[in-house]
């Protein structure tokens, strides 16, 4: 009575069958996962619950372990009353009597449909995610990496095994400050996702410009057990918006700025001055008698001298000044922290250098320079106005040279 209270109470399918694989018996469980009722199935075999999903070699391997051991494992296809198909797996053993041949066998069954379809899918998604052109990687709660995809691999150069344990510090270039970690942190500890364009570190060294978002996962105690991160590879693109914005930016002819980019770098100047109380300098270049030799020499003649004076402004200045073909012969050069003597030198080295080049059959051709400085509250207009000025000057003084605020520097 005990041990058949237990088989009705079981969650477990359990199916007893006689050496002729008659079903004598079922418990409420085996019925609810059939749909069959107790009697619909007792003097059944179980071929009943079979159907064409149901792996013939499974079977097969039924009887031969029964036969040969009495025992049987296995998971196969059956089928429910209506027709619906689940996944089963059950174990079976004989049951013997007095004698050595087992007399009813016990068969103990579950449905492991969901289990199965979870897996399958589990399955799906890891290689979904394996194959993903992003990267994927995820970390623990202290930012160990648990886990990275192919993707992974292909935008950073490091593999999935030389990451993991890890922290995704390696990555790290160099190019935020801690205020750009801070304000992740501070989103991702909120429970918010944090998503900006970050400047990776590729194993090789150089940097990868990567489209990348951070998301916490919560466990059910609500506190975060991991991060997923996801880097898209913009590279190619950045380097193709910078590409596109140089040329708009630029000169065509001498590959300095054009007026228009000029312009803005002189108010950043002026705000950038004005901001750090540290004035900077302007240069205006003017190429000497340029229109007769444009007359007489013809224009290719003219473009390889305005190509020449952009060649020497490149030489002749620091990196961080902002070198300008204002328009035809005409040049602008900002010297950013500068002052005038300082300035002066600059601009004295540039005319010197063009006044040593000799063109042929042109001969000699030499720049006008004027400098002015920047003042408190100068503006872009006033500043310009003082530099053409100075420039008028050294052409009306004899050309070839530089005239700055209250002198003249030869």
């Amino acid at each position: 009575m005990l041990l058949r209270a237990s088989a009705e109470l079981s969650f477990n399918s359990l199916l007893i069958t006689d050496t002729e694989h008659c079903i004598l018996y079922a418990n409420p469980a085996c019925c609810n996962m059939t749909g069959y009722a107790l009697d619909e199935l007792v003097g059944q075999n179980p071929r009943i619950l079979q159907g064409e999903l149901t792996e013939p070699a499974v079977l097969e391997e039924l009887r031969r372990s029964l036969k040969e051991r009495g025992f049987f494992s296995g998971s196969t296809v059956n089928y429910r009353k209506d027709g619906r198909p689940y996944m089963v797996e059950w174990t079976i053993s004989g049951v013997k009597g007095s004698t050595a041949e087992p007399r009813f066998f016990i068969s103990i069954q579950k449905d492991v449909t969901q289990l199965h379809a979870e897996q399958s899918t589990g399955n799906l998604f890891a290689k979904a995610i394996d194959a993903a052109h992003d990267g994927i990687f995820i970390t623990d709660a202290d930012g160990t990496i648990e886990f990275a995809n192919r993707g992974f691999e292909i935008i950073t150069g490091y593999t999935p095994s030389e990451v993991v344990g890890r922290n995704p510090s390696l990555l790290k270039s160099g190019h935020h400050d801690n205020a750009f970690y801070k304000r992740l942190w501070q989103h991702l500890n909120e429970g918010l996702a944090f998503r900006a364009m970050i400047v990776n570190r590729h194993k090789t060294g150089h940097q990868i410009h990567c489209q990348q978002t951070i998301t916490p996962v919560k466990s059910q105690d609500g506190t975060t057990s991991h991060f997923i991160s996801i880097i898209t590879d913009m590279t190619d693109r950045v380097f193709e918006e910078l590409k596109l914005r140089e040329q708009a930016s630029s000169d065509v002819m001498t590959g300095l700025l054009n007026r228009r980019a000029g312009e803005i770098e002189l108010e950043i100047s002026l705000i950038q001055a004005q901001d750090r109380q540290s004035p900077f300098c302007v240069l205006m270049l003017d190429i000497d008698d340029f229109k007769p030799v444009n007359d007489t020499f013809g224009h290719p003649r003219g473009d390889e001298i305005i190509k020449v004076v952009a060649n020497i402004l490149h030489q002749q200045t620091r990196k961080t000044d902002k070198c300008i073909r204002w328009g035809g012969e005409e040049f602008i050069v900002l010297l950013p922290f500068c002052d005038l003597v300082k300035g002066g030198k600059i601009a004295e080295s540039i005319r010197a250098e063009m006044a040593d080049q000799l063109f042929g059959d042109v001969g000699q051709v030499t720049l006008s320079i004027g400098i002015a400085d920047s003042r408190i509250n100068d503006a872009s207009a006033k500043i310009l106005e003082r530099v053409d000025q100075l420039l008028y000057q050294s052409k009306e003084n004899g050309k070839n040279r530089v005239s700055a605020d209250q002198r003249d520097i030869d």
